[in-house]
Order: structure tokens, then C-alpha cells, then sequence
């Protein structure tokens, strides 16, 4: 019974470190680069909550729904709500600035990030019954959008309307019908997995050089790989 459980409490770790993130980023207090740390620890959980359930053979129904649930707020809610208070912090120094100072376009540009959150809860739904994705996936996986937002905001000199411009173009990318490759391991034969290998190898490289700084570069090298083998794999079939 203890061994069953154990895959649900890693994914409410990962739940926990999503609403901690969103307290962070809303708190006004503590620096909003806490909350990205919180998302990276809420993927690692993320990682071996799935692990668990596959070692101890502890799959169960309400474990996908709870893991939905916990992807929602750690990889939806939670990153929209830091780009959210980076995009405050960049028009006014601070957050929750006086209403009456906000013009019609700031708020646009203050509220439009959390259109990641319906489009993560879409992504999550569409994942859950599609039976396309056991092996691979079919649009960009929550995790790595909200990986690639904890991580740009590291970056100094940000501008306001590309926060804006990238919470837009990703949650599309959520929703896409674009195969996107995955690096769960049928076999570990390196003939089978040579691009996984070599993606794997190209991102621990650049994460040893760059640090945080390397993780958005990584997102889009996923995204624009994915897209090149689609293309390949459509004109060799």
C-alpha cells in the first residue's frame, strides 16, 4: 500500500513546489528567481514521480489525473504568474503599482502571460486522451515551456512586449499538432537512440558551460529539432 503511494506524494513535492512559486512570484518580497528555482525542482519531482510509478509498477488512474492537476499549477499557472510580476517589475520597478497609474496597454501587456494557463490546461487534457503520445509527444510539453520561462528571466535587459510576444507564441505551440520527440527510453540501444543520445550529450554541455542561462537555448534547439525530423520523416514516408 506504502509502495503505491509513493509516486503520489513525489507529484504533490511537485504540486507543492507549483503553489510555493506562485506565493513567491505574488509575494512582492522574495526575489520572483526563487520562483523559477521552485519550477525546476517541481520538473525534477515531475521526473521521478513518472520513474516511481514505472520501478514499482504503481500506475494508477487517479496517479495520471493527480500528476494533470500538479502540471497545471507548476508548469501553467506558476510560470505565468512570474512572467506576470517580471513584466511589473520592468514597467514600474515594482508590483501591484497604483491602479490609477496603469494605462489600458500595460495591462494588456501585465495579464496576457496567463493565457498559458488555459493553454497548458488544454495541452495537459489533450495529452491525457490522445493515444498518439505514449511514445512521443504532439505539441510542446508543459514542462519544457514553463523550463524555458523560469529560465529567460535570468537574462538582463528583457523587454516587456518579447515576454509577451514569446507567452503567445509558446502557448500555441502547447496546442500544435507538431510532433515533438520524447526522451523517455523504449530500449537504451545507441543505434535506436542516437538523437536522443546526442541531444542529451549537446544539452549537458551547454548547461555545464552556461548554467540557467543555456536551459531557453535548449528549449528552442528541442523545438527546431522535433520540427527538422517532422519535416524529414514526412518526406521520406
Amino acid at each position: 500500500m506504502i509502495r503505491n503511494s509513493i509516486p503520489n506524494l513525489i507529484t504533490l513535492c511537485n504540486l507543492m513546489c507549483g503553489v510555493s512559486a506562485v506565493i513567491v512570484a505574488f509575494s512582492g518580497i522574495v526575489p520572483f528567481e526563487i520562483a523559477s528555482l521552485l519550477i525546476f525542482a517541481g520538473a525534477i519531482f515531475d521526473f521521478f514521480d513518472g520513474f516511481a510509478a514505472r520501478i514499482l509498477k504503481a500506475k494508477s488512474a487517479i496517479g495520471k489525473e493527480l500528476d494533470s492537476l500538479a502540471d497545471l499549477i507548476t508548469f501553467g499557472f506558476a510560470p505565468a504568474a512570474i512572467l506576470s510580476t517580471v513584466i511589473q517589475h520592468l514597467l514600474f520597478g515594482t508590483i501591484f503599482p497604483e491602479l490609477e497609474t496603469i494605462v489600458w496597454q500595460e495591462y494588456i501587456l501585465i495579464l496576457t502571460p496567463f493565457i498559458i494557463v488555459p493553454f497548458s490546461a488544454l495541452r495537459l487534457a489533450k495529452f491525457n486522451v490522445d493515444e498518439r503520445q505514449s511514445h512521443s509527444f504532439i505539441g510542446l510539453p508543459t514542462p519544457a515551456n514553463a523550463l524555458f520561462f523560469a529560465a529567460i528571466i535570468f537574462y538582463p535587459d528583457l523587454s516587456p512586449i518579447l515576454l509577451v510576444f514569446l507567452s503567445i507564441a509558446f502557448s500555441l505551440l502547447l496546442v500544435s499538432e507538431i510532433p515533438m520527440f520524447s526522451l523517455k527510453f523504449i530500449s537504451y540501444s545507441f543505434s535506436d537512440n542516437i538523437f536522443r543520445y546526442s541531444f542529451i550529450a549537446a544539452s549537458v554541455v551547454a548547461f555545464a558551460f552556461f548554467n540557467l542561462l543555456a536551459l531557453p537555448f535548449i528549449i528552442l534547439g528541442y523545438i527546431v529539432s522535433s520540427i527538422i525530423l517532422y519535416i524529414i520523416s514526412k518526406r521520406t514516408s
